[in-house]
């Protein structure tokens, strides 16, 4: 893990009166039992700014009732697919 991610995560489960081993822990324990992993983190590289077929990808998504949910192992041969 990068050294300044840690300290940054670090300093925050601080704030909040945790361990950071407790935060770290209850993110695990979710991608175990959900099988899910969520990316939700603003991307820091300007370059990778969604361009508007991504934009309107991300907007269905967000707007569909029962998405799909599926196995990063699916997503990656579903995207290879493409």
């Amino acid at each position: 893990m990068d050294k300044k991610l840690r300290d940054d995560a670090k300093q925050t489960a601080e704030r909040m009166g945790i361990p950071l081993t407790i935060a770290v822990n209850a993110m695990m324990k979710r991608f175990v039992q959900d099988g899910v992993l969520v990316l939700e983190a603003d991307c820091p590289y300007p370059s990778h700014t969604p361009n508007a077929e991504t934009r309107r990808a991300i907007e269905e998504v967000r707007k569909a009732r029962n998405p799909k949910r599926m196995t990063f192992k699916q997503f990656e041969t579903y995207v290879r697919s493409l």
